[in-house]
């Protein structure tokens, strides 16, 4: 078995999901989820598949952004897994609706943070072992990092 690290291509640092699924029929549902949780949502899916054709499964609302989960989804190449990209929404938006389509077992992270993805490759093929989002901690909050946090999440209407 070898372990190598795969890092998310993100350029434009757009919130993502990166996630497991279970069967063919996720990409349709996962979509189905996400326009009728977030009208006007802007997005792209990228499914890999573990058996059959082997084939990355793609839908979604925005060309580009499709074509970042298709590259994404390639570049980790583990069965079963999914990327989706999206832009003028947030994760927390979808994290919920995500979690309640059946084909979904779990998420490795919702993220716009830099992200790198362990990965296993065996004879049979590749598996997630886990993610690496973002940076080490540099510190604890003052209470100055109190108020600027609290001031952040309602200037984006996080809180009211």
């Amino acid at each position: 078995m070898e372990f190598s690290l795969v890092a998310v291509e993100n350029p434009d640092a757009l919130n993502l999901v990166f996630g497991q699924s279970h069967f063919i029929k996720t990409v349709e549902d996962v979509h189905e989820a996400i326009v009728g949780t977030v009208p006007g949502a802007k997005f792209g899916i990228a499914f890999c598949e573990a058996s059959g054709e082997r084939l990355v499964r793609t839908s979604g609302t925005d060309e580009a952004l499709v074509e970042l989960a298709t590259r994404n989804a390639l570049a980790v190449g583990a069965g079963h897994t999914f990327f989706i990209f999206m832009r003028d929404m947030f994760p927390i938006n979808i994290k919920n609706v995500l979690l309640s389509v059946p084909e979904v077992v779990r998420l490795f992270c919702c993220t716009a943070n830099p992200l790198q993805v362990v990965v296993a490759q065996t004879e049979q093929g590749r598996g997630v072992m886990g993610v690496i989002d973002g940076f080490s901690p540099a510190g604890v909050e003052t209470e100055e990092d109190v108020a600027k946090r609290k001031g952040f999440l309602r200037m984006i209407g996080y809180k009211g």
